[in-house]
C-alpha cells in the first residue's frame, strides 16, 4: 500500500494534522441568525426593500458559510461566503409580490441555525390602464378590451366590469391580459377594470391553550478570564496575554467547549481553557470574551482592554494646498502624541511615498521638498512612522498639481447688430477648474463668471451703441495666481438702416432731385436709391400702385441705381425705395414724382399735321367759292331756241358748259317750275354747282322750266 510506504514518522504526522483539522471544525459555534427587513417592515410600493442576513459564528474566517432566504418557506436567494460580511437580499422597486415572511438559514459545515421570521407588507397598487380597439360600434361587434397592471409581477387576477357589473375574470402571471366581449344591447355602456395580487392566505389564529408554569435552573458552571500584564498601562507594542478557563462542578466534563474572542473574530479555543498572546496595538483596544459553549447552552464572561498608542498616526501636510505644474511644494510627516514612557520623539523615524515608491533618504527629519523640475508630481503621497517594531500609516494625499491658464478666445455668438443685445463666449482652452472669467470693456471689469465643470461656459450679454464700440471689449481668464487676457473682440457688426433716400436724374454726372423730374419721352432717367448703414444691402424699387418691386439689386455699397433706358408717359407717377440688411430692418425712402413729357418731334409733327389740315380746308374752300362764282356767271349766257313749240313741247336752255332742255310742262306743272325756281334764287345750287366741270364729260339734264 503507499500509504504504508510513508514511513511512521509521516504517518504520525499526517494522523496528528486530520486531527487538528478535525479539532477546528469541531469547535465551530453558530451563536446568533438575525433577519432584518430595511427600511422598515411596512413600506409602500416601489421602495427599494433590503433583507439582511446577519449571523455570528465564533471560528476561524475561512470556514465556508452557506445562507439560504426563505418567503413563506419558498426559497427566494442563497448565497456562500468565506467571510463574516452580511447577506443582502436586494428588492428593487418592492411590489406588493414580494410581501411575505422572511426567514434565513445558516449553515456552516454540520451545524445549522434558523433565524426568526419577519413579515414584510407592502401597500398601493398602481391604477389599472384599460385599452379599447374602438369606441363607436354597432350592436352584434365584437370589441377587444386589454387591462394592464403597469410594472407589477405576480399572480395576478384581473376583473373587466360594465356599468359596474363584473364581465369577466381572469388570473395570469403576466402585467396585462386581454379578453373580446361582444355588444349586443343598444345604448352607451361604461366599461373599467380592476386587478388584485394573489398572495398566500392569512392564517386564523385561535385562543390560547392553558398555561403551565416551567421553572429552568442555571447550569453551575462559569468561564473566568484574565489578562496579562494585568493592573498596569498597556501601550503598543507590550506583549499581551488573554487566557480563559472554567470553574464549577462541571469543569472536566467533556461536553465543554471553551473559546476566546474578540468582537465576532475567534482568536483561540480549547475544551475547558485556551490562551492567545499578541502584540498589543491601539486598534486591540475593545471588549475580549470567553465564551463556554455546554451542549445548547451558552455561558460568557467578558473583560475591556484598553491598549495606549506607542504614537499617534503620523499626518502627511502639503504646503502650499494648492500647486501649480512646475513649481516646487513642501511635504511634512508628523506624530502628534507619543507615549513618555516608552519613546522619545527622536526615536521616530518617517517615510514618504509616492504610488508606493520611497522618496525619502533612511534619515529624514519629517519635511520633504519636491522640486520643481520633478517630470512626475503628480500621484498618490503617504507616509510611514515606525518606532519599536511598530509601524503606523498617514492617510493618502493626492497630489495632482493645476494647470496654469491659457489665453483665452473672445467670439461673438449669432449676429452683432448695433442697438441690439448678443452673446460673447469667452474660454481658454488650457487651465485647471475652477476658472473665473472677466468682461473687460475699457480695461475696466463689467461682468464676471465662474465656470467650476467642464461642460459650462462663461458667456455674457452686450449691446453696441456704435459700430467702433466692438473693440472696446476683451475678457480674462484667471485660475488662482495665473491671469491672462484675450485680444479684442473682432467680428462683423451690422448696423441696421437708417435714411433711406432717393434722387432721380437723367444724367448720372448732373446731382440728382430728391422732389421730382420733368422729362421728355425717350430720354433716359435714373433713380437712384441711398441710404446709411452696413452692407450687404438689399434695393427694392416701387411705383406706386405696384404691389411686385420693379427692379431689386443686392450691393456692397450703400447706394443702388435703377436705371429706366427710355421713358414713356406709362413711366409717369411716384417711386420710392426700399433698403433692408440682416439687421433684419427696413428703411423706405420719400416718394419721387415723374412727370413725362411728348417728345418735340411728336409735337412738330402734329403741328405739321395741323397746318396742313388747314391748308387743305382753305383750299377746299377757295375752290369751292370759285366754283360757286363761276356757276353764276354762266348763268347768264343762257340761249332760247327760235323756234316755236307747241305749248307741251321742250325748250331747250343753253349754258355756257351745259345744255339744259326746257319743255312746256302741263298747266299743273307751272307751280312746281316756280318752286324749283325760287330754290335757286335763295341759294339752292346743288343742282348746278354739282355738274362735273369737264364739257368731255357732259351730259344733258332735263328741268322743267317756262318761258
Amino acid at each position: 500500500m503507499p500509504i504504508l510506504r510513508m514511513g511512521p514518522r509521516l504517518l504520525l504526522f499526517t494522523f496528528v494534522l486530520l486531527s487538528t483539522c478535525q479539532t477546528v471544525e469541531s469547535q465551530l459555534v453558530i451563536r446568533s441568525v438575525v433577519l432584518t427587513i430595511e427600511p422598515r417592515n411596512s413600506v409602500s410600493r416601489g421602495t427599494d426593500v433590503t433583507v439582511r442576513c446577519q449571523a455570528t459564528i465564533n471560528s476561524d474566517r475561512s470556514a465556508k458559510r452557506e445562507y439560504t432566504i426563505y418567503r413563506d418557506d419558498t426559497v427566494v436567494y442563497t448565497h456562500s461566503s468565506n467571510t463574516s460580511e452580511d447577506v443582502l437580499y436586494r428588492l428593487p422597486d418592492a411590489r406588493v409580490a414580494n410581501a411575505g415572511k422572511y426567514k434565513c438559514l445558516v449553515k456552516v459545515q454540520d451545524k445549522e441555525q434558523m433565524s426568526l421570521p419577519e413579515k414584510l407588507t407592502l401597500t398601493g397598487l398602481k391604477t389599472p390602464i384599460l385599452h379599447i380597439d374602438k369606441k363607436v360600434l354597432s350592436e352584434g361587434e365584437n370589441v377587444k378590451m386589454r387591462c394592464s397592471a403597469p410594472e407589477e409581477t405576480g399572480n395576478i387576477l384581473f376583473t373587466f366590469y360594465m356599468d359596474s357589473t363584473d364581465l369577466k375574470d381572469v388570473r395570469t402571471n403576466t402585467s396585462q391580459v386581454e379578453m373580446t366581449y361582444n355588444f349586443k344591447d343598444v345604448g352607451v355602456r361604461r366599461l373599467h377594470c380592476d386587478y388584485k395580487v394573489i398572495l398566500l392566505a392569512n392564517a386564523v389564529s385561535s385562543n390560547i391553550s392553558n398555561v403551565i408554569d416551567v421553572t429552568v435552573k442555571e447550569l453551575e458552571i462559569t468561564p473566568t478570564i484574565s489578562v496579562q500584564p494585568h493592573g498596569t498601562k498597556i501601550i503598543e507594542g507590550d506583549n499581551l496575554t488573554i487566557s480563559c478557563s472554567v470553574n464549577g462542578n462541571k469543569q472536566n466534563s467533556s461536553e465543554a467547549k471553551m473559546h476566546l474572542l474578540k468582537g465576532s473574530t475567534m482568536l483561540s479555543f480549547g475544551e475547558t481553557s485556551t490562551t492567545h498572546s499578541m502584540t498589543a496595538m491601539a486598534e486591540d483596544s475593545g471588549k475580549f470574551e470567553c465564551m463556554l459553549e455546554m451542549g445548547t447552552v451558552l455561558k460568557q464572561a467578558t473583560e475591556h482592554v484598553i491598549i495606549t498608542e506607542l504614537f499617534s498616526k503620523p499626518v502627511l501636510v502639503m504646503e502650499p494646498m494648492e500647486v501649480f505644474e512646475k513649481e516646487e511644494f513642501r511635504l511634512t510627516c508628523k506624530s502628534t502624541n507619543y507615549s513618555t514612557e516608552r519613546i522619545s520623539s527622536s526615536k521616530i523615524t518617517y517615510s514618504i511615498y509616492r504610488d508606493n515608491y520611497k522618496l525619502t533618504p533612511d534619515r529624514f527629519n519629517g519635511t520633504y521638498v519636491v522640486p520643481a523640475n520633478v517630470q512626475h508630481q503628480n500621484g498618490k503621497y503617504y507616509c510611514i512612522a515606525n518606532a519599536r517594531n511598530v509601524s503606523k500609516y498617514s492617510g493618502s494625499l493626492n497630489v495632482k498639481a493645476k494647470v496654469p491658464v491659457s489665453k483665452p478666445e473672445i467670439m461673438s455668438i449669432g449676429k452683432v447688430i448695433v442697438g441690439k443685445p448678443f452673446q460673447v463666449r469667452c474660454h481658454s482652452d488650457q487651465g485647471s477648474l475652477p476658472i473665473n472669467y472677466t468682461l473687460l470693456r475699457r480695461g475696466k471689469a463689467i461682468n464676471s463668471i465662474a465656470v467650476g465643470e467642464s461642460h459650462h461656459e462663461a458667456i455674457f450679454s452686450i449691446t453696441l451703441q456704435h459700430h467702433g464700440d466692438i473693440e472696446d471689449y476683451k475678457c480674462r481668464a484667471k485660475n488662482r495666481r495665473y491671469a491672462l487676457d484675450s485680444n479684442k473682440l473682432n467680428t462683423t457688426v451690422i448696423v441696421p438702416l437708417s435714411g433711406a433716400k432717393l434722387g432721380i436724374s437723367s444724367d448720372l454726372s448732373a446731382a440728382p432731385s430728391e422732389l421730382s423730374l420733368d422729362v421728355a419721352e425717350g430720354y433716359a432717367i435714373y433713380l437712384l436709391c441711398s441710404v446709411q448703414g452696413s452692407y450687404p444691402i438689399s434695393f427694392k424699387w416701387y411705383k406706386r400702385g405696384n404691389a411686385k418691386p420693379l427692379y431689386t439689386i443686392t450691393s456692397t455699397k450703400t447706394t443702388g441705381t435703377y436705371q429706366i433706358p427710355q421713358v414713356t408717359n406709362e413711366h409717369s407717377g411716384n417711386y420710392y425705395c426700399l433698403a433692408d440688411n440682416p439687421a433684419e430692418k427696413t428703411s423706405v425712402s420719400q416718394d419721387i414724382t415723374v412727370d413725362v413729357r411728348m417728345a418735340r418731334w411728336k409735337k412738330g409733327l402734329i403741328v405739321a399735321c395741323c397746318l396742313l389740315v388747314v391748308a387743305f380746308a382753305v383750299i377746299g374752300c377757295v375752290l369751292h367759292f370759285r366754283s360757286q362764282r363761276g356757276a353764276r356767271d354762266d348763268a347768264t349766257e343762257l340761249s332760247v331756241k327760235p323756234s316755236s313749240p307747241k305749248s307741251d313741247d321742250s325748250l331747250t336752255v343753253s349754258l355756257a358748259h351745259d345744255t339744259m332742255e326746257v319743255y312746256n310742262p302741263p298747266k299743273d306743272a307751272a307751280l312746281h317750275l316756280a318752286c324749283m325756281r325760287g330754290r335757286a334764287i335763295n341759294g339752292t345750287r346743288d343742282s348746278v354747282t354739282s355738274l362735273p366741270a369737264d364739257n368731255s364729260n357732259r351730259s344733258s339734264y332735263s328741268i322743267p322750266a317756262t318761258v
